[in-house]
């Protein structure tokens, strides 16, 4: 299902070695050729968006936990998990001085070769970026999976898994001893201005949407710090809201079709005021007249440090 020739995306990175173990498997009873659950085209439009909502404030202890990695030469090794388009690469790896090997993890080797594609080449002070693709879900890391890891990313994932896959991720990150910036993470809060009386109740629908099958949602946030607290991390959680005014347009317009549709979809009862709501909040888009603000929250874990690492 997902061997070692599959493992890289031919042409967009290192050729896998023969016998190379895949790091990554596919939820049980998944087949390989399921359809991508997220677009390309979704990916891109909500990439300026994710850019401006990260936390800054989390890149300082960052930087200095990683000068200060315990055996560290060579380039730093960063593994981002479900990695898309790469919009975590290309925001971060421009942030962070010294060379890097970004090891791009996704399921979708179409998204895999836009993001190798699209990659950054130089970190901040200039040092060469590199890149390779890994092809698997990574709902199921295998304990290898990050070993030599410097630093593990993601973006927009935790709230997708359920508390054994975090467990199993917070594991994998605990055994190689490398932090962790987990981005974007929904809060299941949503501010829109003006407001309208059926807010609350949509955003109650989707929350309970978000938490369908045993997924975490808006509790993964939660769930992850307690896990990387219990296994001696320190953990650092900084909000990351998307603030959407008449320049987000077009994101805005996406964003409300997803997110009622997901709401009807939990509560089908709602379906004939969520139309009238949807349209009357599409019609304000449109007019420039809508602002939303979709609260996430962005999570730095820093292992205990060792060798006298600060």
């Amino acid at each position: 299902m997902c061997g070692a020739g599959e493992s890289v995306v031919a042409g967009a990175g290192p050729v896998g070695r023969p016998g190379e173990r895949a790091t990554v498997r596919l939820r049980d009873g998944e087949a390989a050729e399921e359809p991508p659950r997220y677009a390309p085209e979704w990916l891109r439009l909500r990439e300026p968006a994710d850019a401006a909502a990260r936390a800054q404030g989390l890149l300082h202890p960052l930087r200095i936990r990683l000068a200060n990695l315990p055996g560290h030469s060579g380039a730093f090794a960063v593994h981002d998990l479900g990695c898309g388009t790469g919009s975590m690469g290309r925001w971060l790896a421009p942030r962070l001085d010294g060379p890097q090997h970004w090891v791009l993890h996704d399921r979708d080797p179409y998204l895999l070769h836009f993001a190798a594609v699209g990659s950054p080449r130089s970190a901040a002070d200039g040092s060469t970026v590199t890149v390779e693709t890994r092809r698997g879900d990574v709902a199921r890391l295998t304990p290898d999976a990050l070993a030599g890891a410097s630093l593990v990313t993601a973006s927009a994932l935790l709230d997708v898994l359920t508390r054994d896959e975090v467990g199993t991720l917070v594991d994998a990150c605990a055994g190689a001893g490398c932090p962790a910036l987990l981005t974007l993470s929904v809060a299941g809060r949503v501010d829109l201005t003006p407001a309208d009386p059926l807010d609350a109740e949509i955003a109650e629908a989707f929350n309970a949407h978000q938490r369908r099958g045993g997924l975490l949602g808006p509790d993964a946030v939660t769930v992850a710090c307690e896990a990387f607290a219990a296994r001696g991390a320190a953990v650092r959680v900084h909000p990351s809201p998307w603030r959407l005014g008449p320049e987000e347009s077009a994101l805005t317009e996406q964003w409300l079709r997803g997110w009622v549709g997901a709401a009807v979809e939990q509560r089908p009862e709602l379906r004939d005021r969520a139309e009238r709501y949807l349209r009357d909040r599409l019609d304000a888009c449109a007019a420039g007249e809508l602002r939303v603000v979709v609260h996430h929250s962005d999570l730095l874990a820093l292992p205990r440090p060792t060798g006298g690492a600060s």
